[in-house]
């Protein structure tokens, strides 16, 4: 009886045994269950209008008070380069076209102007009149016109280029030679530029330079040196340059042993950079210059102010420390 008692015992054990395992075995097929159900279900999220998320902000409406991050940096905006003018057009300024042979005095006119009329300043384009007097028929824009000759001021005026009565005299000058300072050529007269191989520099005869300069040696031919004197100077012009300057640079540089320029440009010179051979004044050519404004100009007020001073006394004072003589 008792060994019959102790294997139902052990029966009775193994069963329950066995009913845990299969128990347990039950639950985990329904965990697993669930976890690959909702593992292939997509997550739930709430539906959002897209006409609550604020648009992005241009620049002009960004908040001045926060900085905006964007992880792709914008383009770079596309920059034009604005030349700096040359001149600017206001009633204070005043654009000047005047002979290049006031290049060395121009400064001080500058400087002796803007005193004389605070606020107003004056620019000087500076080039042969010849070359000026084209600039303005061309539609250069200028406010006054300065020029080392008659012929081109008349031709202008009848071209109704001026204001009327606006044209003055305004200075005049004479013709020099002048030689390098160490003078190469051993020039030492008028008689001298004819010998072979002196090397000239003279202005075109479209320059008025030029052209005071070949009516002096009309003269000097004429009164003094002959005709075979005056053939030697044309053939020892080595060049002919389009601006009184141009010649004077010819001189400096060495390049010539002699050249034909204004009486004001051997003054302003440096101490030092010429020596100079004068013409007398019954065969020399007194060159005229003339002065007016612009119809064209947009600032005539400060034109006329800078005429007025050109004729002024201290505009001639200047013009006569530099060389110029008076009107």
């Amino acid at each position: 009886m008792e060994g019959q008692t102790m294997k139902k015992i052990q029966q009775a054990r193994t069963a329950i045994i066995l009913t845990g395992i299969v128990c347990g075995l039950l639950l985990l097929t329904i965990v697993i269950a669930g976890c690959t159900s909702s593992s292939s279900a997509q997550p739930i999220t709430p539906a959002v209008s897209t006409s609550s998320i604020p648009a992005p902000l241009v620049p002009s409406q960004q908040p001045d008070s926060q900085a905006v991050s964007t992880t792709t940096a914008p383009a770079a905006a596309a920059t034009t380069s604005t030349p700096v003018p040359v001149y600017t057009y206001s009633e204070g300024n005043v654009v000047a076209y005047t002979a290049a042979s006031l290049k060395g005095v121009s400064p001080k006119l500058a400087e002796g102007f803007a005193k004389m009329y605070p606020g107003h300043r004056v620019v000087f384009n500076l080039d042969g009149t010849q070359a000026l007097k084209t600039q303005v028929q061309n539609g250069a824009y200028a406010d006054v016109f300065i020029s080392a000759s008659n012929s081109y001021t008349t031709e202008l005026t009848k071209g109704g280029y001026f204001v009327d009565g606006s044209v003055k005299t305004l200075t005049t000058n004479y013709v020099i030679v002048i030689l390098p300072a160490n003078n190469p050529g051993n020039i030492q007269s008028l008689a001298d530029l004819a010998k072979p191989g002196v090397k000239i520099a003279r202005a075109a005869k479209t320059v008025p330079v030029g052209t005071a300069t070949d009516a002096a040696l009309v003269n000097l031919a004429k009164s003094t040196y002959g005709s075979d004197w005056n053939t030697s100077i044309y053939t020892n012009t080595v060049t002919y340059e389009t601006s009184e300057p141009a010649v004077a640079t010819k001189v400096a540089l060495g390049e010539v042993d002699a050249g034909f320029v204004y009486e004001s440009t051997a003054i302003a010179a440096k101490p030092g950079t010429y020596t100079s051979i004068t013409i007398p004044k019954k065969d020399n050519y007194l060159q005229t210059y003339t002065i007016g404004v612009l119809r064209g100009s947009t600032s005539k007020g400060a034109a006329t102010d800078f005429e007025n001073f050109m004729l002024s006394h201290a505009g001639q004072q200047i013009l006569t420390e530099y060389g110029f003589r008076p009107a």
